[in-house]
């Protein structure tokens, strides 16, 4: 298998998620400016031109990260690392997933923008800041999202959330949320990951 990603962008949840499960897998960084890889052009392989894309050993292209960390996660059950298919809890694992998506992920993406108007900053800040108040009330009794069990689901969070310092959000306003952060960056697979993506980020 191939996972083409960029350094810390939304394909680290994937890149954890393939460490954790112990998966022997080819690692293709992809320039998000140029849309190229050292294979040539990017949207050959997503048409979508973004990270994670996930090529499988008969060729198929996976695309879209919950998608890409359930299909790994069913690859190895034993794991746990997401619910089984058909019961209660894997759609309560599927249900943070897509507010992580949509809420956490797609409500952080314009803060990049470095013309964004101030206004407009504080606004999504705002929003950002109730989200990260229903995520402490998941997570003040609780190690992880689903409870004691560790999921894709606090891959993805984690991937995002670790976005704050670079965007100038004060996560420290949130403890749950930085204990939450803790608990997961000392996970062997997730601390491999950062250093290998730290590694490559700085050969660019």
């Amino acid at each position: 298998m191939k996972l083409y990603f960029s350094p810390f962008a939304c394909s680290l949840a994937s890149h954890i998620v393939m460490n954790e499960l112990g998966m022997t897998f080819e690692s293709v960084p992809v320039n998000l400016q140029t849309h190229h890889y050292k294979g040539g052009d990017f949207y050959a392989v997503n048409p979508k031109g973004y990270v994670p894309a996930l090529e499988m050993s008969n060729g198929e292209v996976l695309t879209e990260g919950s998608a890409i960390l359930q299909y790994l996660a069913d690859q190895k059950p034993e794991t746990h690392l997401i619910p089984k298919a058909g019961t209660m809890e894997r759609y309560r694992c599927q249900e943070w997933l897509n507010f992580i998506a949509t809420e956490i992920h797609k409500g952080m993406g314009p803060l990049w923008k470095a013309d964004l108007p101030e206004e407009s900053r504080n606004m999504i800040k705002t929003m950002l800041g109730k989200r990260f108040d229903y995520l402490t009330g998941a997570l003040k009794s609780h190690d992880f999202l689903m409870g004691k069990q560790y999921t894709v689901a606090d891959a993805y969070l984690f991937t995002i959330l670790n976005w704050a310092p670079m965007l100038k959000i004060d996560l420290t306003k949130w403890p749950a949320l930085m204990g939450f952060m803790e608990r997961v960056k000392t996970r062997p697979a997730v601390a491999k990951t950062l250093q290998t993506e730290g590694a490559m980020a700085n050969r660019h």
